[in-house]
């Protein structure tokens, strides 16, 4: 389960990040407490906020993708952190002083969303070049683990330490200096041992990489499910909280109690993960889809609280293994000069159609009850599975009967060889 971890490089990389990222959750937290405490709890400024800090995602995140593929990515992670780290130092000096105000909040919004957008692309094509191809899908599980329990345990920490203090400013302070930590940890690597890939072709263009990807069905159809599932399936941030409140009629804890449910089924379902020792077949990602969305319906359906408990528990560990899944499958079976931009590809998408889709769902749940987000998330879900498995099927049909094959196989080229052979060289921050 823990074998990345003798990959002392690796170590010291989890370490750092098990610390920002819990820290960062923090930071949500005060941020949104803070928000809402200078708009007279205004949902619409709230909703503004978090516009602005994703909005970069959308814009930026494939440029990210591609200084990735073709600067050092440890030098690009240093200086990424080293800026966030700057900005919210000031952020926190600037709500210690009393100075904050929804302008003030939002400038640093996006300027944190900007420098995020060029991190997230770059430090999962980073984890690669950290343990090699061999135990990458553990070392990725086990990164989705350690973002999990910082998932778990930041807000938690953030509401008391904001209790006792009768203030934001000392999380946020406390979130700029959690960054030294990954600094720090990138700073200790012992460059010689990282399993680098040569340069990108072409100075890392962007419509390259998409080129690439067109050409590569095998990645396409697990970007579409992510693109779907994570338009309608992923909005839980929206629909648990109406679900707590208007159809159990219940509490803060009760709906903390939902949450932490399915934080703790999202963790079990990344330390399952780590079992996964190659690149997992289609038959993986698309069935793990339509888990998620079976469970997800059930969930909306839940006649009870205490039957909602478990199912959203359930509905976490799919969540879970359908997005390492997919993970997996495209960052695995792309060619490693591509990577940085076909994973910046993927998080856009998985990042940007959120948003997106959280007014669609908004909508219906402000019309039709909160059970109908999960429901609708979940039904979209199937439908979308099942229409990548039809897809899938017909492919290889066509591949059997002599017509022209999936690029799958001819397509894997250096990737497929990357995969089998770790390279003799060297090498949700979220």
């Amino acid at each position: 389960m823990f074998q990345s971890l003798s990959v002392r490089n690796f170590r010291l990389f989890a370490t750092g990040q098990l610390l920002s990222v819990m820290c960062t959750w923090m930071m949500f937290v005060a941020q949104d407490w803070l928000v809402l405490s200078l708009s007279g709890d205004s949902a619409t400024a709230l909703g503004l906020v978090t516009a602005v800090q994703f909005t970069p995602t959308l814009l930026l995140t494939l440029y990210g993708g591609r200084l990735a593929d073709r600067y050092d990515k440890r030098k690009l992670l240093i200086l990424a952190n080293l800026a966030a780290g700057l900005l919210a130092l000031l952020l926190a000096l600037v709500v210690l002083a009393g100075r904050a105000s929804l302008p003030v909040i939002l400038v640093f919004a996006g300027s944190l969303g900007a420098v995020s957008a060029i991190e997230s692309p770059t430090r999962m094509s980073f984890v690669s070049e950290l343990v090699g191809s061999d135990l990458l899908p553990n070392a990725s599980a086990l990164s989705a683990a350690y973002f999990n329990t910082a998932r778990i345990l930041g807000p938690a920490l953030a509401g008391l330490l904001i209790s006792g203090s009768d203030s934001t400013g000392p999380v946020m302070l406390l979130n700029a200096l959690s960054y030294l930590a990954t600094v720090a940890s990138l700073m200790m690597m012992r460059t010689k041992e990282l399993q680098r890939t040569g340069a990108a072709p072409g100075g890392a263009r962007i419509a390259d990489a998409l080129r690439y990807i067109r050409g590569r069905p095998d990645l396409v159809m697990p970007l579409g499910l992510v693109a779907a599932v994570g338009m309608f399936g992923f909005n839980f941030a929206l629909t648990l909280p109406l679900l707590a409140k208007t159809v159990f009629h219940s509490g803060s804890a009760s709906f903390g109690l939902l949450t932490t449910a399915m934080a703790a089924g999202s963790l079990l379902g990344a330390f399952a993960g780590t079992a996964r020792r190659g690149r997992p077949g289609p038959g993986l990602v698309i069935g793990a889809a339509l888990a998620f969305g079976v469970l997800e319906t059930a969930s909306g359906l839940a006649p009870s609280y205490a039957l909602a408990i478990p199912l959203l528990a359930a509905t976490g560990f799919a969540t879970i293994s359908f997005a390492q899944a997919a993970n997996h499958r495209i960052q695995l079976g792309s060619d490693p000069r591509y990577r940085g931009r076909v994973l910046a590809l993927y998080t856009m998408i998985l990042q940007g159609s959120t948003p997106l889709g959280a007014l669609l769902v908004g909508w219906l749940c402000e019309h039709y009850g909160a059970r109908s987000g999960l429901y609708t998330g979940g039904l979209v879900t199937v439908a979308a599975a099942l229409t990548a498995l039809y897809a899938h099927r017909r492919t290889r049909d066509r591949s059997s009967s002599g017509l022209p094959r999936d690029v799958e196989g001819a397509g894997r080229g250096l990737a497929g060889s990357e995969v089998r052979s770790r390279p003799t060289e060297r090498r949700p921050r979220v």
